[in-house]
C-alpha cells in the first residue's frame, strides 16, 4: 500500500517506521530538520532493548506524493482540519482516511476531506516517547483497534489488519469501534480534564473528597451521552475503573495536565468537548462537561 502518515512526533514515528516494512510509506512533518535526519540516517526505534534503524521517505510536503490508499492522522487532535488541508492532495478517490488519535468525534473532521464509507477510527495502545531527534523509545505495545462507522464494503478492515499485523502490529477489528473509543474516553473525560484544571497528579482524585465527588458527575454526564449513543455503559463500572487508574499511577501525569502546565494547547476538545457535541445531539444536558472545557480554553489563554 502507498501510506501517507502525517505528523512524525513519537506515535507517527512508530506506526510509519514499522509500517515501512512493507508499504510505501511518506511521513509527512512540518519540521525540516526532522525530515532531513529521517532522510539522512533513518528512524531509530529503541524496542525490547534494542536500537532498530527504519528507512521510511519524509517530506515537509506531500505535493509530490501524489495520491496515496491511506492516509493516517498522527497530529494533535487541534491540527487535524489544518492538517488535512494541507494535504488534500493525496486523497483520491479511493483513499481511506484514518485516525488514532486521542479523544472522540474525529469523524466529524474527517467527513469534510472523505465519506464516511472511507473513514476509518480507532484507538493505539503502543506508546512511545521521542527521545532525541529521529530517536523514539517504543515503550509499550498493544493492539491497535480499527473500525468504521458504516458497513465495509470494500473489506478495508481485514486489509489493514493483513498488513498492520505483517508489520509487527496485533490488529484488532471491532464492529462497534465507538464503544470501545468511549470506554478509553471516560478516563480522559474525568481524570485528565480534572488533574488538568486542578494542576495535581492522577492520585489527588481518588484521594480527594472534592475532586472524586467531581469525577463520579462528569462520569455521569458521559454515561448519560454514551447510553443515549446506544453504547449501553454501566456507571459503576466506569468508576471503578476511572479510581483504580487514580490509585495505581499517584504520579501519573495526564496529557491536560501536562499541556496547561507548559503552557501548550490541549486536546480539549475532542476529549471533554467531544462529550458536549454529542450531548447537544441527542439532547442531553453535560453542565460539568461544559465548564471543564471553558475552563481548560480559559487556563490555555492565561498568558497571551
Amino acid at each position: 500500500m502507498r501510506i501517507a502518515i502525517i505528523g512524525a512526533g513519537a506515535m507517527g514515528s512508530i506506526y510509519g517506521s514499522h509500517l515501512s516494512k512493507y508499504n510505501e510509506v511518506y511521513l509527512v512533518d512540518n519540521n525540516k530538520e526532522v525530515v532531513d535526519k529521517i532522510n539522512k540516517d533513518g528512524l531509530s526505534l529503541e524496542e525490547n532493548g534494542l536500537e532498530v534503524v527504519y528507512r521510511p521517505k519524509a517530506v515537509t510536503s506531500s505535493e509530490k506524493i501524489g495520491k496515496v490508499d491511506l492516509l493516517i492522522l498522527f497530529v494533535k487532535s487541534l491540527y487535524s482540519r489544518a492538517a488535512l488541508q494541507e494535504n488534500k492532495g493525496t486523497i483520491g478517490s479511493n483513499t481511506y482516511v484514518m485516525t488514532l488519535q486521542n479523544g472522540s468525534g474525529h469523524e466529524d473532521i474527517l467527513s469534510e476531506v472523505v465519506p464516511v464509507e472511507r473513514i476509518i477510527i480507532g484507538t493505539t495502545e503502543d506508546n512511545g516517547a521521542m527521545l532525541k531527534l529521529g530517536y523514539v523509545r517504543h515503550g509499550g505495545t498493544g493492539r491497535t483497534n480499527i473500525g468504521m462507522l458504516v458497513e465495509d464494503k470494500n473489506s478495508m478492515l481485514n486489509t489493514l489488519k493483513k498488513s498492520f499485523d505483517e508489520c509487527g502490529f496485533d490488529t484488532i477489528v471491532h464492529d462497534n469501534i465507538q464503544k470501545l473509543i468511549w470506554d478509553k474516553l471516560f478516563t480522559n473525560v474525568s481524570l485528565s480534564a480534572i488533574t488538568g484544571v486542578l494542576q495535581v497528579k492522577m492520585g489527588f482524585i481518588a484521594a480527594n473528597f472534592s475532586a472524586w465527588n467531581l469525577t463520579k458527575q462528569l462520569v455521569k454526564e458521559a454515561v448519560c451521552v454514551s447510553n443515549a449513543m446506544g453504547l449501553d455503559f454501566d456507571e459503576d463500572t466506569i468508576l471503578t475503573k476511572v479510581k483504580k487508574a487514580s490509585e495505581t499511577s499517584p504520579n501519573g501525569c495526564t496529557s491536560i495536565y501536562a499541556d496547561l502546565n507548559n503552557g501548550r494547547l490541549t486536546e480539549v476538545d475532542t476529549i471533554s468537548g467531544s462529550v458536549v457535541s454529542a450531548a447537544k445531539k441527542y439532547g442531553v444536558e453535560v453542565p460539568s462537561h461544559e465548564f471543564i472545557v471553558n475552563m481548560v480554553h480559559a487556563m490555555e489563554q492565561r498568558n497571551n
